[in-house]
């Protein structure tokens, strides 16, 4: 069916193009909006139904994503907040309204767990894992004991692509993460930081 008519062709496009391109779902047509509703209420259930999910209102969870809830493992997922093609979350994540994750991100909970605050932007290929092995010689590091204290990524951040965040740090609220930064300590409220490892290059107030 689908390779005779153009009209439903060219909605599996569609799909594939907010599959990756998320925000695009929030300025559809009318016309569009009402498969596009029904096909994420479909999954959002599936996901809840499979997954210890929770998904707020109006959301956009792209199908291509990998999300992983396990007992003990909760995500929890704010309104207005969309989660893209090809990441892979496993929890315990608290992610906050009006959230982004791009494609291709990695956000691992570890034990302790990954709190994302409201309307924090993650480009594509971040890479968040809450969660650290030892490296005493007295073993293999994959034989190590494994140590988690949670990563905190603050209200209105703005983390580039390919940023990497380690396990412990906290982004304070407003601050900018440079593209292909790797964020080693915390970060203070407003700062704009890049590098490897990252440093402060400047402050968000002092913009125009």
């Amino acid at each position: 069916m689908a390779d005779s008519d153009p009209l439903l062709k060219y909605r599996e496009q569609h799909k594939h193009r907010l599959n990756y391109m998320p925000w695009l779902y929030w300025r559809l047509k009318d016309k569009h909006l009402v498969w596009a509703r029904s096909w994420q209420q479909d999954y959002q259930d599936y996901l809840r139904e499979m997954e210890d999910v929770e998904i707020g209102e109006n959301c956009f969870i792209s199908p291509l994503a990998h999300i992983f809830a396990e007992r003990g493992r909760k995500i929890s997922i704010g309104n207005n907040s969309f989660v893209a093609a090809d990441s892979v979350l496993h929890g315990p994540l608290t992610i906050g309204n009006e959230v982004a994750i791009n494609h291709h991100c990695t956000l691992d909970g570890g034990r302790s767990g990954i709190i994302i605050a409201d309307q924090a932007r993650l480009a594509a290929y971040t890479h968040l894992y809450a969660f650290n092995h030892g490296m005493k010689m007295d073993a293999p590091i994959y034989d190590q004991a494994v140590s988690s204290k949670g990563i905190h990524i603050g209200r209105d951040v703005w983390i580039g692509a390919d940023v990497g965040i380690v396990d412990g740090v906290c982004i304070g609220d407003h601050a900018v993460i440079g593209m292909n930064s790797q964020v080693t300590k915390d970060i203070a409220d407003y700062a704009i930081v890049a590098g490897n490892p990252a440093q402060v290059i400047g402050d968000r107030r002092n913009k125009k």
